[in-house]
């Protein structure tokens, strides 16, 4: 008897259907899987049938085929061990094959017949959605995460003996059930460090705020101690939440990474603050099954890289890519695979190996090895980064003062309002920053005084800025302005922003 359920394959981030196609013959007994299938995926027989057997169902010895269609997608993951048991049951004679049309299943399968959580099951119910599926069982472990979905019902199961219940109509599964709309409605406590805890730095405190206004890379530099790791680590509670949308797109790559929280979706922005002996592929994603690295675990966020002439140079070079195109491709023999890379980026670093540079009464350091230490870092990378701000030594006046810091809830108010004002000028554009302006709209999106245009000429020239940096400094400009709520960028505004642009070979 055939019957055939659909599952699906993670490829990347993205999840595509699979069809699970089983037959049970006459002849002799065996149990063959067929269909591009990797060692993980192979071993499913052995759980399957042992989970069948443990949760107190008898197969007769025949010939059992099992197909993946399609062929060309290579399957892996144990999450197509409940599909193949819920098949096979259906093509024994337990239950009608055809209860199974436009139902989609994943799960791995204990050998007690216990369904455990798998990874990527967001993305997997999304996709089930747009192939037409009505209903889906998925592990209970993840049927948060898969009832976030609307327009398919989700069911939560934790044994394979309840599954087959529920399509003999024994005992049917509960529906899971969550209301998005309310729960973005809604606004969560957040319980994120505060500005109003870092004492002085306001120059670098006033540059994170501009680069959370307008989305902008970042770079602090200065002494350990002065307060680099806590400022950009407050970042993200100065950003707003992320809308339904954007944390869907978020949530999707989180579930793939096995990173999803117990409420089965993301509303703050990502913050990840990798090691600086990460490995360049840990950053960038791939390995055998390319899964997300860092820096799409950033998207939409922020990634924050401290002391960075400590990363690999090779890893740091893997940047400069994705900080212009908002993606990243990686190419296997399997295919090609797309993450999306569309973050913040904020750094720090101290002046030399030591961090005392140019204090020689406690730096040691040569010339040359300051040098040698601060190009570390390219040329090009620096390039890509908007603001560059230095964090001073605190004085002791500042850190014993009692009050008088502003507090996150005041900063982010601004930031908001700027956002806002940029959400109404890039309405129904590709845009929603003012990072994100090309070379091209510029004109459009930036109006300038006639003192700022004679003016971008002399700060071209006297900084020796590129044209990346040149454009950069209006985009930081218009940030600014939008801060001070002015549609027009002002000579003020320019001035600050040259201010965060260091000249050619002094970054």
């Amino acid at each position: 008897m055939f019957s055939k359920v659909r599952s699906a394959a993670i490829c990347g981030i993205e999840s595509r259907i699979v069809s699970v196609e089983v037959d049970v013959a006459n002849g002799l007994p065996q149990f063959s899987m067929v269909g591009f299938l990797n060692a993980q995926v192979r071993e499913a027989q052995d759980r399957v049938r042992t989970a069948i057997k443990n949760s107190g169902y008898s197969l007769a010895p025949k010939k059992v085929t099992v197909n993946l269609a399609p062929a060309d997608i290579r399957k892996s993951g144990p999450g197509f061990d409940l599909p193949i048991a819920v098949a096979v049951m259906a093509s024994y004679g337990f239950f009608p094959g055809d209860m199974l049309e436009r139902i989609f299943l994943a799960g791995e399968l204990g050998l007690d017949g216990s369904i455990r959580g798998i990874c990527g099951v967001l993305g997997m119910v999304l996709e089930a959605r747009r192939a037409g599926c009505e209903s889906c069982i998925i592990p209970e472990a993840n049927v948060r995460e898969g009832a976030v979905i609307q327009g398919i019902q989700v069911f939560g199961a934790g044994h394979l003996k309840e599954v087959v219940e529920h399509f003999i109509s024994c005992r049917k599964l509960h529906i899971a059930s969550i209301n998005i709309e309310e729960m973005f409605s809604e606004m969560p406590v957040r319980t994120m460090p505060d500005f109003a805890d870092i004492k002085g730095q306001h120059t670098v405190k006033r540059a994170a705020e501009i680069a959370a206004a307008g989305m902008h890379n970042l770079l602090i530099s200065g002494t350990p101690g002065s307060g680099k790791t806590m400022i950009a680590s407050r970042i993200p509670g100065i950003l707003p939440l992320m809308d339904i949308e954007e944390s869907l797109e978020v949530s999707k790559i989180h579930s793939v990474a096995g990173l999803l929280p117990s409420t089965g979706i993301l509303r703050e922005r990502p913050f990840r603050m990798p090691h600086h002996t990460v490995s360049p592929v840990a950053l960038t994603g791939g390995g055998g099954v390319p899964r997300p690295g860092e820096i799409s675990l950033a998207h939409r966020g922020v990634l924050y890289l401290d002391e960075l002439p400590e990363f690999q140079k090779e890893a740091l070079e893997i940047l400069r890519q994705p900080l212009e195109e908002g993606e990243i491709r990686i190419s296997r023999n399997s295919g090609q695979y797309v993450f999306p890379a569309d973050f913040m980026l904020v750094a720090s670093r101290n002046p030399c190996k030591c961090g005392y540079y140019p204090d020689r009464t406690r730096c040691h350091c040569h010339e040359h090895e300051v040098m040698r230490y601060l190009h570390k870092i390219s040329r090009p990378l620096l390039d890509r980064i908007d603001l560059h701000a230095e964090a001073e030594q605190v004085q002791y006046e500042e850190l014993v003062q009692e009050s008088g810091e502003e507090t996150t809830a005041q900063i982010r108010k601004r930031v908001l309002a700027a956002q806002s004002l940029q959400k109404i000028r890039y309405d129904g554009s590709r845009f929603r920053f003012n990072a994100e302006l090309t070379a091209a709209e510029l004109e459009h999106y930036c109006p300038m005084e006639d003192e700022v245009k004679a003016q971008l000429k002399h700060v071209y020239e006297q900084k020796r800025l590129t044209a990346r940096s040149y454009h950069k400094v209006i985009k930081v400009a218009r940030t600014i302005a939008d801060l001070e709520g002015c549609e027009v960028i002002g000579l003020r505004h320019l001035g600050e922003a040259v201010y965060y642009r260091p000249a050619d070979g002094l970054q």
